[in-house]
Protein backbone atom coordinates (compact mmCIF):
# COMPACT_ATOMS: atom_id res chain seq x y z
CA UNK A 1 0.00 0.00 0.00
CA UNK A 2 1.73 3.33 -1.11
CA UNK A 3 2.04 6.24 1.44
CA UNK A 4 -0.14 9.17 1.21
CA UNK A 5 0.98 12.22 0.04
CA UNK A 6 2.33 14.69 2.34
CA UNK A 7 0.10 17.69 3.95
CA UNK A 8 -0.29 20.73 0.94
CA UNK A 9 -1.60 23.00 4.03
CA UNK A 10 1.27 24.22 7.17
CA UNK A 11 0.77 22.36 10.00
CA UNK A 12 -1.92 25.18 12.69
CA UNK A 13 0.52 27.80 14.17
CA UNK A 14 1.23 27.56 18.22
CA UNK A 15 -0.82 29.70 20.33
CA UNK A 16 0.70 33.03 20.69
CA UNK A 17 2.38 33.37 23.73
CA UNK A 18 5.69 34.83 25.40
CA UNK A 19 8.76 33.54 23.62
CA UNK A 20 10.91 32.75 26.75
CA UNK A 21 9.83 31.57 30.06
CA UNK A 22 9.90 34.68 32.38
CA UNK A 23 8.29 36.35 35.23
CA UNK A 24 5.29 38.26 33.84
CA UNK A 25 6.16 40.93 36.06
CA UNK A 26 3.48 43.59 35.26
CA UNK A 27 0.86 40.86 36.13
CA UNK A 28 3.03 40.10 39.54
CA UNK A 29 2.52 43.97 39.87
CA UNK A 30 -0.66 44.89 39.15
CA UNK A 31 -3.98 44.75 41.20
CA UNK A 32 -5.11 41.20 39.92
CA UNK A 33 -1.39 39.87 40.96
CA UNK A 34 -1.47 41.41 44.24
CA UNK A 35 -4.86 39.66 44.98
CA UNK A 36 -3.97 36.24 43.66
CA UNK A 37 -1.38 36.20 46.06
CA UNK A 38 -3.42 36.95 49.03
CA UNK A 39 -6.03 34.35 48.04
CA UNK A 40 -3.23 31.56 48.09
CA UNK A 41 -2.10 32.68 51.28
CA UNK A 42 -5.62 33.02 53.11
CA UNK A 43 -7.08 29.53 51.08
CA UNK A 44 -3.81 27.86 52.41
CA UNK A 45 -4.18 29.35 55.81
CA UNK A 46 -7.91 27.81 55.53
CA UNK A 47 -7.42 24.63 54.50
CA UNK A 48 -4.14 24.01 56.12
CA UNK A 49 -6.17 24.86 59.67
CA UNK A 50 -8.64 22.35 58.65
CA UNK A 51 -6.45 19.45 57.77
CA UNK A 52 -4.40 19.72 61.17
CA UNK A 53 -7.07 19.17 63.11
CA UNK A 54 -9.98 16.17 63.42
CA UNK A 55 -12.54 16.59 61.61
CA UNK A 56 -16.11 14.56 60.51
CA UNK A 57 -19.42 15.47 58.79
CA UNK A 58 -19.58 18.62 56.81
CA UNK A 59 -15.91 19.69 57.62
CA UNK A 60 -15.43 17.18 54.66
CA UNK A 61 -16.97 19.57 51.94
CA UNK A 62 -14.86 22.72 53.71
CA UNK A 63 -12.05 20.85 53.34
CA UNK A 64 -12.73 20.00 49.64
CA UNK A 65 -13.83 22.97 48.40
CA UNK A 66 -10.82 24.97 49.71
CA UNK A 67 -8.41 22.62 48.54
CA UNK A 68 -10.38 22.80 45.08
CA UNK A 69 -10.51 26.31 44.84
CA UNK A 70 -6.42 26.78 46.50
CA UNK A 71 -5.25 24.16 43.50
CA UNK A 72 -7.33 26.08 40.49
CA UNK A 73 -5.97 29.41 42.10
CA UNK A 74 -2.66 28.21 41.98
CA UNK A 75 -3.10 26.73 38.59
CA UNK A 76 -4.27 30.05 36.97
CA UNK A 77 -1.52 32.03 38.86
CA UNK A 78 1.42 30.36 37.41
CA UNK A 79 -0.25 30.33 33.89
CA UNK A 80 -0.48 34.18 34.37
CA UNK A 81 2.79 34.44 36.32
CA UNK A 82 4.73 32.72 33.00
CA UNK A 83 2.56 34.67 30.57
CA UNK A 84 1.05 31.28 29.44
CA UNK A 85 -2.54 30.83 29.85
CA UNK A 86 -2.88 31.38 25.85
CA UNK A 87 -1.65 27.42 25.99
CA UNK A 88 -4.91 26.48 27.44
CA UNK A 89 -7.03 24.85 24.78
CA UNK A 90 -10.49 26.68 25.18
CA UNK A 91 -9.87 29.02 27.79
CA UNK A 92 -6.90 31.11 26.78
CA UNK A 93 -8.15 33.00 24.40
CA UNK A 94 -11.21 34.06 26.67
CA UNK A 95 -8.43 34.17 29.83
CA UNK A 96 -10.00 37.24 31.37
CA UNK A 97 -13.41 35.81 31.30
CA UNK A 98 -11.98 32.92 32.17
CA UNK A 99 -10.51 34.59 35.60
CA UNK A 100 -14.00 36.40 36.17
CA UNK A 101 -15.69 33.30 36.25
CA UNK A 102 -13.24 31.35 38.30
CA UNK A 103 -13.57 34.19 40.98
CA UNK A 104 -17.16 34.38 41.30
CA UNK A 105 -18.04 31.17 40.83
CA UNK A 106 -15.84 29.16 42.33
CA UNK A 107 -13.94 31.51 44.78
CA UNK A 108 -16.60 33.26 46.00
CA UNK A 109 -19.31 30.46 46.27
CA UNK A 110 -17.27 28.07 47.77
CA UNK A 111 -15.21 29.34 50.41
CA UNK A 112 -18.69 31.43 51.60
CA UNK A 113 -19.94 27.71 52.00
CA UNK A 114 -16.93 26.80 53.77
CA UNK A 115 -16.58 30.07 56.01
CA UNK A 116 -20.36 28.72 56.74
CA UNK A 117 -19.59 25.59 57.47
CA UNK A 118 -16.82 26.22 60.16
CA UNK A 119 -19.18 29.13 61.69
CA UNK A 120 -21.48 26.47 62.23
CA UNK A 121 -19.03 23.94 63.60
CA UNK A 122 -17.96 26.68 65.54
CA UNK A 123 -21.23 27.31 67.53
CA UNK A 124 -21.66 23.84 67.90
CA UNK A 125 -18.62 23.29 69.97
CA UNK A 126 -18.89 26.71 71.60
CA UNK A 127 -19.48 25.48 74.96
CA UNK A 128 -15.91 23.92 75.15
CA UNK A 129 -14.64 27.82 74.76
CA UNK A 130 -15.36 28.21 78.18
CA UNK A 131 -11.95 28.60 80.53
CA UNK A 132 -12.95 25.59 83.21
CA UNK A 133 -13.10 23.38 80.19
CA UNK A 134 -10.32 20.81 80.00
CA UNK A 135 -10.92 18.98 77.54
CA UNK A 136 -9.60 18.77 73.23
CA UNK A 137 -11.87 21.13 71.37
CA UNK A 138 -11.60 21.98 68.19
CA UNK A 139 -13.16 25.25 68.76
CA UNK A 140 -10.75 27.77 67.68
CA UNK A 141 -9.59 25.88 64.46
CA UNK A 142 -13.21 26.17 63.28
CA UNK A 143 -13.07 29.63 64.29
CA UNK A 144 -10.22 30.32 62.69
CA UNK A 145 -10.78 28.33 59.09
CA UNK A 146 -14.12 30.40 59.64
CA UNK A 147 -12.51 34.01 59.82
CA UNK A 148 -10.22 33.01 56.89
CA UNK A 149 -11.60 31.15 54.58
CA UNK A 150 -14.16 35.13 54.60
CA UNK A 151 -11.24 36.31 54.17
CA UNK A 152 -10.32 34.58 50.99
CA UNK A 153 -14.37 34.49 50.12
CA UNK A 154 -13.48 38.76 49.78
CA UNK A 155 -10.13 38.53 47.95
CA UNK A 156 -11.89 36.50 45.32
CA UNK A 157 -15.19 38.76 45.11
CA UNK A 158 -12.70 41.49 44.72
CA UNK A 159 -10.87 40.23 41.89
CA UNK A 160 -13.81 38.86 40.28
CA UNK A 161 -15.01 42.53 40.25
CA UNK A 162 -11.57 44.27 38.94
CA UNK A 163 -12.03 41.64 35.82
CA UNK A 164 -15.68 42.49 35.45
CA UNK A 165 -14.97 45.87 35.51
CA UNK A 166 -11.69 45.49 33.13
CA UNK A 167 -13.74 43.80 30.70
CA UNK A 168 -16.84 46.04 30.52
CA UNK A 169 -14.06 48.92 30.09
CA UNK A 170 -13.33 46.62 26.97
CA UNK A 171 -10.01 45.34 27.67
CA UNK A 172 -9.64 41.48 27.01
CA UNK A 173 -6.57 40.78 28.87
CA UNK A 174 -5.79 40.58 32.63
CA UNK A 175 -2.92 43.18 32.40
Amino acid sequence: MPLPPPPSSPPPPYPHSRESLSLNWPFLRSLLGVLRILQLVAGAVCWITLAAHKYEGATYFAVFAAVLVWLLTLAIFGLSLLGRWALVPGLGSRWLITNIVHDLLFGVILFSAAAGIMVHKAQDVSYCNVSAYKFPCSYSAYLSAAIFAGIAAVFYLLSGLYCLVRRSRGHHDIV
